[in-house]
C-alpha cells in the first residue's frame, strides 16, 4: 500500500480553496490539495498546544524511537518519495536521493537530541541546589520553500519533535506533497501521537497567521531575504524568536594555482545543481586573471554539454524551473545583464520551463545577474588580480551564506576565507553542501546565523529554565 494515497493524504479538514499539485516538467496535475486559511492555522495551533503538554512528558527514549522509525521509513518508502520529489519539485533522481538521505539522517540525529544532557548544575552563594534545564518551547511554526522541500522541512520538524515540541508546518503550495504531506505520512506511520504535527499548505495569509499566533512562540523560516525580513519584523512585534535562513549570492574563488581539469566539474555543479534553485548556489565565479579566459571557455563547454529535460522520463542533468514566474525572473536578469555589456558564453535560452545552463562573462558590479541572487542556472564569471581583490569582491554585497575557495594550498585558502564574512566555507569544493551533523546558516542578509545541527537545534527549539531547591524555606530580614 502506498504511503501517499491522493484520496487520503490530507487527514485533516482545511477550509481554503482547492490547489492543483502540478508537475512542472509537463504541466500535468498529479492531484489536488486543500489549502489552509488563517482560521485553520489557529485551529491547528490550539490542537498542537494541547497535545504538546503530554508529549513533553513522554520519556526521551520513546521520542527517540519515533524519530528513528521515521528515519527508517524514509529509506523504506524511498521509491515512492523519490518519484514525488522528481515529479512535483522538478528534481533529478540523484538530487531526490540526496534529499531522502539527508531526511533520514536528520531524523537519526534528532533522535540523539532527545537524550542530550538537559542542563547544568550551577554554583550558588546560598545553601541550595541550583541548576538549569532545557525545556521545550511548546509549538514550533515551520515555513519551508519549494527548492529542497523535504530537507528544508525535516531539518526543523525532526529536532523540534525530538525535543518535546509540537510542530505546525506550512510548506510551499508548489511542493505541498514532497515538502509537507509526505512528512505527515511518515510520522503517522512512525507512531507520532495525533495532533503533534500539522501540515498546512497555504499562501502568505497562512504564513502571516502562523507568525502572529500567540500559541506559537518560535518560527523557523527558510525562504527569500525579502520574505524573511517581513517574518522577522512580525515576529519581533509579537516578541517571539524567528530563526531565518534566507537568500545568498555565494562566491567561488579560483586562485591561480587551481587545477582547471578538476575545477570545472565542481564549478558547474555549484551553479547548475537543481537548476540553480538552491540558496547556496554559486552565484559568482571569481577567477584569477591568468585562468579567466580558459575558465570561461571550459565552463561554457561544460554548460553546453549538459542535458536539460523531464527528469521523470529521461536521463538529464537539469530539470524544469519550478514555474513560469521564476523562469521569467531568471530570463529577465540574463537579458538585462547582456544589455549591460555581459557576454553570453553559453545558454540564455529556454523551451517552456527548461532553461539552458548559462554562463556570463565580462560581468561587473552593475551586471544584474552578478549583483543579485538569480535562483536559476546562471554562472557569472569575473576576473581578479590579487587575493586581496578576490576577498574584497567576495565580501561585497548584502549576503553572507556560503563560500568556496579552490587552491592547491589549503592553508592559503583558509587564510583567504578569514577575510570574507560567511556562515559556511568550503576549501577545494563548491558552495552547495549540507550534512545533518553540521551547523547551517548565514550572516547579514543571508539570515540570523547557524541554527541547524546539534547544539544549534538545542538553542533553536528549547528554552533554558533556572531552578533552585532548598531543604528549608528561605529566611529573609522582613
Amino acid at each position: 500500500m502506498p504511503l501517499l494515497d491522493p484520496k487520503t493524504w490530507q487527514s485533516r479538514t482545511l477550509s481554503g480553496p482547492e490547489h492543483a499539485v502540478t508537475e512542472p516538467a509537463t504541466g500535468d496535475t498529479l492531484g489536488t490539495v486543500t489549502l489552509a486559511t488563517a482560521e485553520d492555522v489557529g485551529t491547528a495551533a490550539q490542537a498542537a498546544r494541547t497535545a504538546q503538554a503530554e508529549w513533553a512528558r513522554v520519556p526521551h527514549f520513546v521520542r527517540a524511537g519515533v524519530l528513528r522509525k521515521a528515519g527508517d521509513l524514509f529509506a523504506a518508502h524511498a521509491d515512492e518519495l523519490r518519484e514525488w520529489l522528481v515529479r512535483e519539485s522538478g528534481s533529478i533522481p540523484g538530487k531526490a536521493d540526496f534529499e531522502l538521505h539527508v531526511a533520514a539522517q536528520e531524523c537519526y540525529e534528532a533522535a540523539a537530541l532527545a537524550s542530550r544532557p538537559a542542563g547544568q548544575v550551577l554554583p550558588s552563594e546560598a545553601a541550595r541546589l541550583s541548576y538549569t534545564r532545557r525545556v521545550p518551547v511548546g509549538v514550533v511554526g515551520v515555513i519551508s520553500p519549494f527548492n529542497a522541500p523535504l530537507i528544508l522541512s525535516i531539518r526543523s520538524v525532526a529536532p523540534a519533535l525530538a525535543l518535546g515540541n509540537a510542530v505546525v508546518l506550512k510548506p510551499d503550495p508548489r511542493t505541498a506533497v514532497c515538502g509537507g504531506l509526505s512528512l505527515a505520512a511518515v510520522f503517522a506511520e512512525a507512531g507520532l501521537p495525533e495532533d503533534l504535527f500539522h501540515v498546512l499548505p497555504g499562501g502568505p495569509d497562512a504564513g502571516q497567521a502562523l507568525v502572529a499566533d500567540p500559541r506559537v512562540p518560535v518560527i523557523s523560516f527558510t525562504g527569500s531575504t525579502a520574505a524573511g525580513r517581513a517574518v522577522g519584523e512580525a515576529a519581533g512585534r509579537h516578541l517571539k524568536r524567528a530563526h531565518l535562513e534566507l537568500g545568498g549570492n555565494s562566491a567561488l574563488i579560483v586562485l591561480e594555482d587551481a587545477d582547471l581539469d578538476a575545477v570545472i566539474s565542481t564549478a558547474a555543479w555549484g551553479s547548475f545543481f537543481h537548476q540553480g534553485q538552491i540558496c547556496m548556489t554559486t552565484g559568482r565565479h571569481l577567477v584569477h586573471e591568468s585562468l579567466y579566459g580558459e575558465y570561461v571557455e571550459r565552463l561554457a563547454a561544460k554548460a553546453d554539454s549538459l542535458a536539460v529535460g523531464d527528469p521523470h522520463r529521461g536521463q538529464v542533468h537539469l530539470g524544469p524551473i519550478i514555474d513560469v514566474g521564476q523562469l521569467t525572473k531568471i530570463h529577465q536578469l540574463v537579458e538585462a545583464s547582456t544589455a549591460q555589456g555581459a557576454k553570453l558564453a553559453a545558454g540564455g535560452t529556454h523551451e517552456e520551463l527548461f532553461y539552458r545552463p548559462t554562463v556570463l562573462a565580462d560581468v561587473d558590479d552593475r551586471t544584474p545577474a552578478y549583483a543579485e541572487e538569480v535562483f536559476g542556472p546562471v554562472a557569472p564569471v569575473r576576473s581578479f588580480g590579487t587575493p586581496e581583490e578576490a576577498a574584497a569582491l567576495a565580501a561585497t554585497g548584502p549576503y553572507g551564506l556560503s563560500l568556496g575557495i579552490v587552491t592547491r594550498d589549503a592553508a592559503r585558502g583558509l587564510d583567504l576565507a578569514e577575510r570574507i564574512p560567511t556562515g559556511i566555507v568550503h576549501i577545494n569544493d563548491q558552495t552547495v553542501n549540507d550534512e545533518a551533523v553540521a551547523p547551517f546558516g548565514g550572516v547579514a542578509a543571508s539570515g540570523t546565523g547557524a541554527r541547524f545541527g546539534g547544539e544549534a537545534n538545542l538553542e533553536a527549539f528549547t528554552d533554558v529554565r533556572w531552578t533552585t531547591v532548598r531543604a528549608d524555606v528561605a529566611p529573609y530580614p522582613f
